[in-house]
């Protein structure tokens, strides 16, 4: 892609919400298959692993949102949470390096805002698909 989308899902064909569903499910399977198992398996402690994997799904939800593999709303939305997920892990990781190592509530409510931006991944990808499967219908119907 030479430069950002032009359509999001919103104002979309049927092609392109084809072709970007397509693009984002095979995203959101490499990264639960294996980032995720990557990041699991590296050498540091839960903070560490979680704090690198919010920041990857920041990169990720930026280039969604470039790329228009969604609904914006719904982009902005998930690109907010892992921005927080991401911030609060990196207070927490300051927080270690001060010698302060009983604020595990801010790993607890990372985790949350990092389950909350995933399920709006989830939303998008289906909110795309529904969006597919009444445009078939139609046209079947038709």
């Amino acid at each position: 892609m030479a430069g950002p989308a032009q359509h999001t899902a919103e104002d979309a064909t049927p092609g392109e919400l084809r072709r970007a569903s397509a693009r984002l499910l095979l995203m959101l399977a490499v990264l639960g298959l294996l980032v995720v198992p990557l990041v699991r398996e590296l050498p540091l402690g839960q903070s560490s692993r979680a704090g690198l994997l919010a920041w990857l799904l920041v990169a990720f939800a930026l280039y969604w949102l470039y790329a228009g593999l969604g609904y914006r709303p719904l982009l902005l939305l998930q690109l907010l949470f892992f921005s927080a997920a991401a911030a609060l892990l990196s207070l927490k990781l300051l927080l270690v390096v001060v010698d302060v190592h009983y604020l595990t509530v801010l790993r607890n409510g990372a985790r949350g805002l990092i389950v909350a931006g995933a399920t709006c991944a989830g939303a998008n990808l289906g909110g795309m698909l529904l969006t597919l499967l009444r445009q078939r219908s139609r046209r079947d119907n038709s």
